[in-house]
């Protein structure tokens, strides 16, 4: 049996702000969410050249595999993740797709998805107390899922003011 993870901020949940607020953006972020996140909510699925796009800004290094992907394989698969309530389900399919594996999926999710979503990071993960993350796992996913969005409900802040603020807390302080 699995052992249950325990996430342990490390910074006080009152700082919150304040470390999302040292998030350095070079404006990917404002493209992703003002551009592509609208259109994704309104048609229900990915582009080609959204996916691409969302897919580079997790990580460069999945370009290649990204791009073996099919406009129609990506609608398909995309529009069936946005479209289930089932959360495991929603990553696996996302997951199905060449070069997509648990962080790039959750940044999909994170990013185009109606409901709120943390991405995987090792940074993240960092900040709540791992300092060597478990190899994902269905389970490890959904109580990372249940955690961050139970702390960003608490403190009445945005998934992505959450996300950002683990990712900075990190930066600043792991080593």
């Amino acid at each position: 049996m699995l052992k249950k993870v325990q996430f342990r901020l490390r910074f006080p949940e009152a700082d919150m702000a304040k470390w999302a607020a040292r998030f350095v953006d070079n404006g990917s972020d404002d493209d992703i969410l003002d551009d592509i996140r609208p259109l994704v909510l309104t048609h229900g699925h990915l582009a080609r050249h959204q996916f691409l796009k969302v897919c580079a800004w997790k990580s460069a290094r999945t370009k290649p595999n990204c791009r073996r992907n099919s406009a129609h394989r990506i609608e398909i698969l995309t529009r069936a993740a946005f479209a289930t309530s089932d959360e495991a389900l929603k990553i696996s399919l996302l997951r199905l797709l060449d070069g997509v594996e648990w962080p790039t999926a959750s940044t999909i999710l994170h990013f185009c998805d109606a409901r709120p979503y943390p991405i995987l990071d090792y940074r993240a993960l960092w900040s709540l107390g791992l300092a060597n993350p478990p190899s994902y796992t269905m389970e490890f996913w959904l109580a990372y899922v249940a955690f961050t969005r139970d702390l960003a409900a608490r403190l009445g802040l945005p998934m992505r003011t959450v996300d950002k603020a683990l990712w900075q807390y990190s930066k600043d302080r792991q080593k």
